[in-house]
């Protein structure tokens, strides 16, 4: 019989946990939410041998058990309450080799709530080129638990751990740092009294974050409220828990870790200078965003179109050799266009992915964070805002989610409000079919693609966007603030190839299921409303018979006015035919509209929705691309491609700044419990996207 256990990874920020559980569970892993919240809960699993098997849960990052914000809240609820049903048989608290000092104020309090603890040092290949020594059998005497080194990079000391937490049941759960003897005995004494079922430690934990304690009994909260009275006393009470803990800290490492720089052969004083210079830092990291933007068009062509060719040959084939009916239309025309009209962008989307989950590896990211804090705090927002305005770059809901570490909820709250500017991979499927459409496929100097440079420019005006919002709220809000910038730079490293593997993998995984979730329940819904109609509907092809009988047409040219025909006169085209007269100024048509409708469950479904559309029209050419049947697209009364430059603009320029995505609705109404916020969002968003895309229109048409 196999055993399962529970193990929880805990460490301060950029100590490589998550590169470590990545070594540890592979692509055994899967990532959820907390009950409740909408922080990511990262699970996977491990058999630790042929009889034991381990859930691991990556923990968000953290200084200490007492939080300070919403993820470091996560922490706290797992190891301070035994009902969780993550509540870990064993923690690793993962420290990194250059800050051992730092990182042992978190496993000290770990191991003063009386759970048995393993210290994993990871970085530890980097110990002789920064002139680091450590006595580990001393270290794992004094800290009274297993010691392990280990390189989550190169593989080395996950054997070793694997070994330790097999017999996690052996290790000691003895008290570290006991401070109910050097702060106040008598009160720690009165605790113990009054709560004998908690351990000393967890009752001082309930007692200084009562409000977070919502799994303790009212009884239980009652005699923690007495106290919690003196306010003054229990700040000092902490104040002396810190001073205490450094000081253990400091005995231990002074006889275990040493390290001596002259040693060492340390590059990285000399490329942050570099790369957060003044100057030097913002011209590096503007040419970095180039190449990524270069990148997306240059290397995801080539793929695009055999994906984009490839369904379209599906659709043909699949007519072929099923037998006519309601069924192979609606594979033809609805399933198969829809999907397609998202997976052919999964390229663009990976390497997009790719290239942002390198820079987070090398702990570029991180610098990018100090650079920008200065001109953050101008428009109300700081330093740590920009995490969710470039994670924003994939999806704005987990953007949302990451600016829960922002301790300012003024700063929070407008961070929240501009994330969905930022163009999240959504836009891409729009952008890339409309750029492909009306921008010449150029190149400057050999090397720059006019297409890319107008993604790029895509890019940057939805971050001005946001920055300009920002600015305008932080002068229009009324909210208190007390903000406070700490963020730790954390050592270059070389990119992991399989954390990197993982994240792209993961993240492109999730945009194809959540979008093909969407698109193929779409397509299926717009397929029935474009198949079915009234009487107009009906004889539609009695109607086209009378009104072309004097004329020679070919059966191909009859039967695709018939289709153009049922189409307009079908339960869509009613729909699309109210709409268009609101929508007409913008240089869009009724089928354009049902697009821009249908594209707020999700902004991707605007490609395939316009793919089923004119698949249901376009019957008798099942072999054409999506690009091709968007190219082909005629105005009816004007006789000019439809997607012309000006209509493509104006579309370009709405979905730069509509809020087309209910799923980022809502998560704005859970952070911020108010259906306030996000009301703003869509009406503000939706009357700039108007107006923008409006003169757009009108001026270049």
């Amino acid at each position: 019989m196999i055993k399962t256990i529970k193990i929880a990874l805990v460490g301060n920020p950029n100590t490589g946990k998550t590169s470590l559980f990545n070594q540890l569970t592979g692509l055994n892993q899967k990532v959820g939410n907390y009950p409740g919240i909408t922080v990511d809960k990262k699970q996977g699993t491990c058999h630790l041998s042929e009889h034991l098997k381990a859930v691991i849960t990556d923990l968000p990052g953290t200084y200490s058990i007492n939080p300070t914000s919403a993820d470091e809240d996560i922490v706290y609820k797992t190891l301070v309450n035994e009902k969780n049903p993550d509540f870990p048989d064993v923690v690793v608290v993962v420290a990194e080799v250059e800050n051992l000092k730092r990182n042992l104020f978190l496993f000290s309090q770990i191991k003063d709530l009386g759970i048995p603890t393993v210290l994993a040092i990871n970085m530890a290949d980097q110990m002789q080129r920064k002139g680091i020594t450590i006595d580990v059998a001393s270290l794992e005497k004094d800290l009274n638990t297993k010691v392990v080194l280990v390189s989550a990079r190169k593989k080395t000391g996950i054997e070793e751990l694997k070994t330790i937490l097999k017999d996690y049941d052996t290790l000691s759960t003895q008290s570290l740092a006991d401070i109910s003897q050097r702060i106040d005995g008598n009160f720690f004494v009165k605790i113990k009294e009054a709560l004998p079922q908690f351990s000393t430690y967890k009752s001082w934990l309930l007692i200084t974050q009562l409000a977070e304690a919502d799994f303790i009994t009212d009884q239980e909260r009652e005699t923690l409220l007495s106290f919690k009275k003196k306010k003054e006393k229990i700040k000092k009470f902490q104040h002396k828990e810190a001073i205490f803990r450094y000081q253990v800290i400091n005995e231990i490492l002074k006889k275990n870790y040493v390290i001596n720089r002259s040693e060492g052969s340390d590059l990285r004083g000399k490329l942050d200078r570099i790369l957060t210079h003044r100057i030097f830092g913002y011209v590096i990291f503007a040419l970095i965003l180039v190449i990524i933007f270069q990148s997306v068009f240059a290397w995801a062509s080539i793929p695009m179109e055999w994906i984009d060719t490839a369904f379209a040959q599906l659709a043909n084939y699949t007519q072929q050799q099923l037998t006519t009916g309601r069924f192979t239309d609606l594979l033809v025309e609805g399933v198969i266009p829809g999907v397609g009209g998202v997976l052919i962008f999964v390229p663009q989307i990976a390497i997009l992915f790719l290239f942002v989950a390198i820079l987070e590896e090398t702990g570029y990211m991180s610098r990018v964070v100090f650079l920008m804090d200065k001109i953050m705090r101008r428009y109300g927002m700081s330093g740590k805002s920009v995490i969710p305005l470039v994670s924003g770059t994939a999806c704005a809901i987990p953007a949302i989610m990451s600016s829960r570490n922002i301790e300012s909820w003024r700063e929070r709250l407008i961070t929240i409000l501009v994330v969905p500017f930022t163009t999240c991979s959504a836009r891409i499927p729009v952008y890339a079919i409309l750029i492909a459409l009306i921008i010449p496929d150029k190149h400057y100097f050999g090397i720059f693609n006019l297409q890319g440079l107008t993604l790029l420019a895509l890019y940057v005006l939805g971050f001005v966007a946001a920055i300009s919002s920002a600015y305008l709220l932080n002068k229009v809000l009324k909210i208190k603030n007390k903000s406070f910038f700490i963020i730790e730079l954390p050592n270059y490293k070389i990119p992991s190839p399989k954390n990197i593997g993982i994240t792209v993998l993961e993240k492109t995984k999730a945009f194809v299921l959540g979008a093909g979730k969407i698109i193929l329940a779409i397509s299926i819904v717009l397929w029935f409303l474009a198949s079915h109609g009234g009487s107009d509907f009906t004889n539609a092809e009695e109607t086209i018979q009378l009104e072309n009988s004097g004329k020679s047409l070919s059966v191909s040219e009859l039967n695709k006015k018939i289709a153009s025909y049922k189409l307009a006169h079908s339960y869509i085209g009613k729909i699309g035919k109210t709409i268009e007269p609101v929508i007409k100024p913008l240089g869009y048509d009724w089928k354009v509209g049902i697009a821009l409708i249908s594209s707020f469950a999700a902004r991707e479904v605007f490609v395939g929705t316009l793919a089923t559309i004119y698949s249901v029209e376009d019957k008798g050419n099942n072999s054409a691309t999506i690009k091709q049947r968007m190219q082909s697209e005629v105005d009816s009364v004007t006789g000019k491609k439809r997607f012309d430059f000006a209509t493509g603009m104006s579309l370009l320029l709405f979905y730069a700044f509509a809020m087309q995505c209910m799923g980022t609705l809502a998560i704005v109404k859970r952070e911020t419990r108010s259906w306030k916020w996000p009301i703003l969002q869509l009406t503000g968003m939706g009357s700039l996207a108007y107006i923008v895309a409006l003169l757009a229109f009108q001026m270049l048409k």
